[in-house]
């Protein structure tokens, strides 16, 4: 027990370690993954107080309140409404024990701190992280175009209309305006990123 208290007060019992996929089954985080609807964890990092889990659809965080405590607290960030942001990688110094991973999801900060011995499966981690921030700021940029188009668009569009009442031309447009953005946002809200993960881990 003493030892679990100063490992806490040290700061330790924060590294991570990356589990093996073989070792998925074992954490709590995999209890909460929809394998009903083909969700995969693709990474996983667990700490004596946390988990961090990377699937196809979302960032799983077991948070715990600390490392002599049994409590915890989910936390599911799904990609499709959480854009990712500010990935760092951090290696270790001569005299550190840990590598660190840094990324803003939606509105939160992560620091990770990892076992410096696994920096070469936590860069692959980086990439792929690295490569969803990208893509996800690059379809952002593509439906905030699309949404100023239907702007343009409907707006000519109910200057073109002619006969008919005014409640036609509405209806008229809102149809348009949906049926517009929703191809827009299919073609531009990711959900899904298994083969950007399966082109960069390589567990």
């Amino acid at each position: 027990m003493l030892k679990r208290f100063a490992s806490e007060a040290l700061g330790l019992s924060d590294i991570g370690k990356i589990i093996s996929p073989q070792d998925y089954d074992k954490v709590d985080a995999d209890d909460y993954i929809f394998h009903e609807d083909n969700e995969k964890i693709f990474f996983l990092i667990k700490s004596k107080k946390d988990e961090y889990c990377f699937t196809n659809r979302a960032l799983l965080h077991v948070d715990g309140e600390s490392a002599i405590s049994s409590k915890r607290t989910l936390k599911r960030y799904e990609y499709a409404f959480n854009r990712i942001s500010h990935v760092l990688l951090e290696t270790a110094g001569t005299v550190d024990l840990d590598a660190e991973i840094k990324f803003v999801i939606g509105s939160d900060s992560f620091s990770i701190d990892v076992d410096k011995n696994q920096i070469e499966p936590l860069k692959d981690l980086y990439k792929a992280l690295f490569e969803i921030s990208r893509i996800q700021r690059l379809n952002a940029d593509k439906l905030e175009d699309a949404t100023n188009s239907l702007s343009i668009a409907a707006s000519a569009l109910g200057r073109a209309s002619t006969g008919g009442t005014a409640g036609d031309a509405f209806e008229q447009i809102t149809q348009f305006a949906f049926q517009y953005m929703g191809v827009a946002k299919d073609n531009f809200v990711q959900e899904d990123f298994a083969s950007v993960f399966s082109k960069y881990i390589n567990n």
